[in-house]
Parts: C-alpha cells; sequence; structure tokens
C-alpha cells in the first residue's frame, strides 16, 4: 500500500510538472526567402566564372606571388583562422554537456562532535568492538566516483551541438569569404599601382614634351613673334605638370603600403611589370545563372548556416520549458580508519539517484530568452535576404560595368590618338604663325588628360574584372 502511494504520488508529480511547462508562449515567425531572378542579361548559360581558381583567373606572376604571401601572413585571416578552432572548442564543450559527467574523489578528514548532543551521545553508546567506543575525534576517510547525466529527453542538448556545429561551419565559410575579400583587394591595389606607374611615366613625357614647346617660345620672343606673356604662360605650364608627378609619386608609395599591409609586412618596393599595363586585355567572364551565387558565395552561405544555428537556438530556448530528467549515481569506499577502508561490504557506499525539474512560476528568464532567440532567427532571415539580393545586385553591376567601360576605352582610345596628333599640329602652326600660343597650351592640356583618363579607364576595367570574379564567389576554392 506504501508502495502504490509513492507511485500515486509521482505520477501526480510528473503530470503537474509536464502541465506547468507546456504553457509555452506563442511566436510570430518568419521563413526564408530564397527565390532569386533565373538569369543575369536574360542568358541561361551555367558555365560559372567563379569555378575557376584564382591562378588561373590572375596569370601575372608578380600579382600570383603578392597573393600568395598574403594568404600565409594577412593577420585578417589568420585571426579568422583562430575563430575557427574556437568554434571547434566550442562543438567539443556542447558535445560533452549530454555525456555523462564521471568524477572521482579522495579525500581525508577529522570530524569532533560534542558529547551533548544526540550524536555524540548516541556515538558514545555504540561500541565498534567489546569494550571499545567510536573513536573521538572521528576521521574520515573516502573514496568515492560519482556521476551526474542530464537525459536529453527533448533534444535541448543535441540540438545545442548542432547549432554549435553549424557554427564551426559557418566560421569556415567566414574564412573563405575573407579569402575573397583580400585577394580580390590586393589585385585591385596592384593594377591601381601600374595605372599609377603608367601616369607618372605620361606627365615625364609630358614634360620633355611642354619643355621642348618653351623652348621654341623663348625663340620665337626672340624673333618678336611673341611677348614675354607667352613664354610666361608655357613656363607656368611646365611647372604645373612637373608638380603633377610627385602627387602621383605618393599616391604610388600610399598604393604600394597597402599592398604590404595586406601582406602583413612592413613597407618595401612592390616588384611589377608596369610595361604591360598598356596591353592588360581584362578575361572573359561568365556569370552562369543567379542559382549559382547560393553555393558559390561564402557570405551567402555563411549567412544560410548562421540561420540554421539561430532556428537550433530557438529549439533550445523552447526546451528550457520542459521537465529535465537528472540522474545521478555514486559508488566507493568510506571509513574511519585506513585500514577498513577497502573492506566489502562493511565500507562499501553507492547512491543513485533522479529527479525531474520543471519551471512553475516566474518564468520570466526562460521567456525572455525564448523570445530573443527568435528575435535573433528573424535577424537572421532577413540577414540572409539582404546577402542574396546583395549579391544579385553587384553582379548586375559589374555585368553591366564590364560592357560600358569596353565601348568607352573604345571611344577614349580614338580621342587619345587624335589629341596626339594635334600636338604636332599645333605646333607647326604656332612656328609658321597661323595658331596662336594659347592654342597650343590647350592642345597639350586635353592630350595629357585624354591619356590620364585612357589610363584611368583602363584601370576600372582591370578593376572590374577583379569585381566581378569576387562577386561571383570565386576565390575561395
Amino acid at each position: 500500500m506504501f508502495k502504490n502511494s509513492i507511485n500515486k504520488y509521482i505520477g501526480i508529480g510528473c503530470i503537474t510538472l509536464s502541465f506547468a511547462a507546456c504553457k509555452i508562449p506563442a511566436l510570430v515567425g518568419r521563413n526564408e526567402n530564397k527565390t532569386v531572378p533565373a538569369s543575369f542579361n536574360n542568358s541561361q548559360d551555367t558555365t560559372n566564372t567563379a569555378q575557376v581558381k584564382w591562378k588561373d583567373y590572375f596569370t601575372d606572376p608578380d600579382l600570383a606571388n603578392l597573393i600568395d604571401t598574403a594568404l600565409k601572413n594577412n593577420q585578417e585571416l589568420n585571426i579568422t583562422l583562430h575563430e575557427i578552432e574556437i568554434a571547434q572548442n566550442e562543438i567539443r564543450a556542447r558535445k560533452g554537456e549530454y555525456l555523462p559527467f564521471v568524477s572521482v574523489k579522495a579525500g581525508a578528514g577529522i570530524d569532533k562532535v560534542a558529547r551533548y548532543t544526540n550524536i555524540g551521545a548516541l556515538e558514545k553508546n555504540i561500541e565498534i568492538k567489546p569494550g571499545k567506543e567510536m573513536p573521538d575525534p572521528l576521521p574520515d576517510y573516502l573514496l568515492t566516483a560519482s556521476a551526474n547525466w542530464e537525459v536529453d529527453i527533448w533534444h535541448k542538448l543535441h540540438n545545442a551541438k548542432k547549432a554549435a556545429v553549424t557554427r564551426y561551419l559557418s566560421s569556415v565559410e567566414g574564412k573563405n569569404f575573407v579569402i575573397t575579400n583580400l585577394i580580390a583587394e590586393i589585385a585591385n591595389s596592384y593594377y591601381e599601382l601600374l595605372a599609377l606607374d603608367n601616369q607618372l611615366a605620361i606627365v615625364k613625357q609630358n614634360i620633355a614634351i611642354q619643355s621642348n614647346a618653351l623652348e621654341i617660345v623663348k625663340l620665337q620672343k626672340q624673333a618678336t613673334r611673341v611677348t614675354e606673356l607667352a613664354v610666361r604662360k608655357f613656363e607656368a605650364e611646365v611647372l604645373k605638370t612637373k608638380s603633377m608627378q610627385y602627387s602621383i609619386q605618393q599616391n604610388i608609395t600610399e598604393t604600394e603600403n597597402r599592398i604590404n599591409f595586406l601582406l602583413g609586412r612592413y613597407p618595401q618596393p612592390i616588384p611589377r611589370n608596369d610595361d604591360s599595363f598598356g596591353k592588360l586585355v581584362p578575361a572573359s567572364v561568365h556569370a552562369g545563372i543567379p542559382a549559382q551565387l547560393l553555393a558559390n558565395r561564402p557570405d551567402i552561405k555563411q549567412a544560410e548556416l548562421d540561420l540554421a544555428a539561430a532556428k537550433l537556438d530557438v529549439k533550445v530556448a523552447k526546451a528550457q520549458f520542459y521537465p529535465s530528467l537528472g540522474i545521478s549515481a555514486s559508488i566507493g569506499y568510506q571509513a574511519f580508519n585506513p585500514s577498513y577502508l577497502v573492506r566489502t561490504p562493511e565500507s562499501l557506499l553507492y547512491s543513485l539517484g533522479g529527479d525531474l525539474v520543471a519551471p512553475l512560476v516566474n518564468k520570466n528568464a526562460i521567456k525572455a530568452a525564448y523570445y530573443g532567440a527568435n528575435a535573433k532567427q528573424i535577424q537572421a532571415v532577413y540577414n540572409y535576404e539582404r546577402t542574396v539580393l546583395n549579391a544579385y545586385i553587384e553582379v548586375a553591376n559589374q555585368l553591366a560595368k564590364i560592357d560600358n567601360l569596353e565601348k568607352s576605352y573604345d571611344l577614349k582610345s580614338k580621342q587619345v590618338r587624335a589629341l596626339t596628333q594635334s600636338i604636332d599640329i599645333s605646333n607647326d602652326l604656332f612656328r609658321s604663325a597661323r595658331a596662336d600660343y594659347m592654342e597650343v597650351l590647350m592642345t597639350q592640356r586635353d592630350a595629357l588628360e585624354s591619356k590620364f583618363e585612357l589610363i584611368e579607364t583602363k584601370m576600372q576595367q582591370m578593376n572590374a574584372m577583379v569585381n566581378i570574379y569576387h562577386a561571383l564567389g570565386g576565390g575561395w576554392n
């Protein structure tokens, strides 16, 4: 009868705990939208430049050496690698939580009980052997092994481990995204450096042309065919052009040091072949279809994994409302004399117990964690959708830019050829007094600006080639 009463009360307790735990607040969630447009520019070609390895995409050996060095030494990349290690340790910690915790304990002590207490009086009246009382004070020696285990009924611990694994995979994708950004930044800076070298060379050529024109004007003044004003105008133009070279040299220094910083080293010259810049032709690009971005772009895969982890966090927070079952057990030996310590069964002790615990009142902390996990999940949904949208727009922008820059470069090349020829024509006309000095000056100035613009357009073409590769998700594989 007594046993039946105990079972009855245990059953009532379990029902009460379950009923109390089942009052879980309702949540308003949001599902992610994974649909993307069917194509870029109505093309269904699935050939994708993102599948090309960066060493095959960037064929300049100097640039390849710079990228190789950066992948070994860049501080940001190495920081990210250690974030992956942190995520791996988080998996180990979560995995250990749903396995039993086993510990071993050994101890020794002494205990003096007051004589005029119920325990003290009881000990004095009990004899271990005839004529011998319990030792006073009482030593205590202990050697036990104990285990504690929370039974993962609601998969709370299992889901927490899965969330840790997902975040580890997310950190790997984060590392891949850092790699794609690093490669793109080095390549863009490298082409900018080549462009600056070529601009500096053009400035020096223009200084020689303008200096030659200045000498002609001086001779014209001696022949009283022009005034001192013309001489001063030409001198000012030469000085202006000479001052430009120092601004360009400063930009070269800063660009070199930007590359050195990405390579994780102190300033030093950057090896490069600046003579090849004018011959560079942007690589042909195949954008594939937008759906491939979901698999190629590391930032999209990272956002998707973060979303999956956030969903698991909601499940973990929800499981806090349910009862948790804990089991504890211990076995060992205990005695007041070392010689008695390993006597079996006299000194043997063991215990086995279980507890079922569920929140009953004041569940504000659990509710707050539950609502917070759901809010973070919704944030992750928006972040995923924003990342996909941003990726599509980046590709669309770069495709349009490649097309427009190609047309612009062709026109600017023709402009440079025309203005370069006009310099000789203006000089000949000036010598024969059929053009004034201002026409010569303006022609030289326009020719210099057009050459600068042509180099700038070439650099933008090369940057667009880099950026479309980056936007498609290339470089990390």
